[in-house]
């Protein structure tokens, strides 16, 4: 069977707690964010609403893309159990292809926890399991050459030993990848980077993460664009939260602010949704970087709107209202420097 899409990333069983119990306290400079969400030592805490969603980068792109009309498969590891088999059969709903997924007996399937009160500030506990335990000897690399772009979401563990391997593998059968990475796969040696990095053909971060792999602080954002131009031949696409998103292809800079009035329930997945809309309309309009950043923020804005990091996501019948997109060509005074 032939693919559009393949991705690669976790598989998450979400479990979603809000209680009006939860404190939040501010000017804290223990944390690293300057707030906490605090309880009760030794308390019995009443639980307003408890939701049980699934999550995980490389499912919840995978449900976009199948959403988006594409023929999509994931690549991943689940643990036996039932979250696991949770997982596998929503999956299957979505006419997903789960033959690349692999069980771990050593390991539960990944768990999130995501506490927060009754407004927008929540904090996620991490079960990092058997999404993180994925290596080599898991991949069905034959059966791989049968789709036309690959879709790596962050990577953390024994996941980490397969990026380059996927780059390669992709860069060497003319398949197209787009890569999401995690802190720690960009921690990894800047001349290791550059060379993955000039094979992908999208690349995709968030403000702290590129001003993380350029080394220039987060708001010199010319910084920024002129070194990841440097270490990246791709497109390269910076999400800023509330203030939009800028994306360069080495020759013009497009940039574009999301619905001010957008209604916003959980942010959890949003980085996501956004991704893998821009890469939807990015391959269904032959690289129409325009279209591409609307329908990522349309995606987005969808998620956001609804508990669960795959729940409110558009299909390809969705209507939507498409944002203005600035159009800079690159130069001394842009931000991204002609390759």
């Amino acid at each position: 069977m032939a693919y559009d899409i393949i991705t690669f990333g976790s598989a998450t069983q979400d479990i979603h707690l809000k209680s009006r119990a939860f404190k939040i306290l501010k000017g804290q400079k223990d944390f690293l964010t300057g707030a906490g969400i605090c309880l009760p030592l030794g308390s019995k805490i009443d639980v307003q609403d408890i939701i049980f969603t699934s999550g995980g980068g490389g499912t919840n792109t995978a449900a976009t893309f199948a959403k988006q009309g594409f023929k999509v498969a994931f690549c991943g590891a689940i643990g036996v159990d039932s979250a696991g088999l949770e997982i596998v059969r929503e999956l299957k709903h979505l006419r997903i292809d789960t033959k690349f997924i692999v069980k771990k007996k050593e390991k539960h399937t990944n768990y999130s926890i995501i506490i927060s009160n009754t407004g927008e500030d929540r904090t996620i506990l991490v079960y990092r399991g058997a999404s993180d335990a994925l290596n080599e000897k898991d991949i069905l690399w034959k059966k791989l050459k049968k789709t036309k772009w690959i879709y790596l979401a962050p990577m953390a563990g024994e996941q980490l030993n397969i990026f380059a391997d996927i780059v390669n593998f992709a860069h060497e059968n003319k398949i197209k990848i787009a890569v999401n990475p995690s802190e720690q796969q960009l921690s990894l040696p800047q001349e290791k980077l550059k060379e993955i990095f000039q094979k992908i053909d999208i690349l995709f971060l968030n403000q702290e993460e590129a001003s993380f792999l350029a080394k220039v602080p987060f708001d010199d954002e010319k910084g920024i664009f002129q070194k990841i131009d440097e270490i990246c031949s791709g497109i390269a696409v910076m999400t800023k939260g509330g203030e939009g998103v800028v994306v360069s292809d080495g020759k013009y800079l497009y940039s574009a602010l999301p619905d001010a009035k957008r209604k916003i329930v959980d942010t959890t997945g949003a980085g996501d949704s956004f991704a893998s809309g821009f890469l939807s309309d990015y391959i269904r309009y032959d690289g129409d970087i325009e279209k591409a950043i609307q329908l990522g923020l349309a995606n987005s804005e969808a998620n956001l709107s609804e508990i669960g990091a795959k729940t409110g996501l558009l299909d390809k019948d969705s209507k939507f209202d498409r944002v203005k997109v600035l159009k800079q060509e690159c130069g001394e005074n842009n931000l991204c420097l002609p390759r």
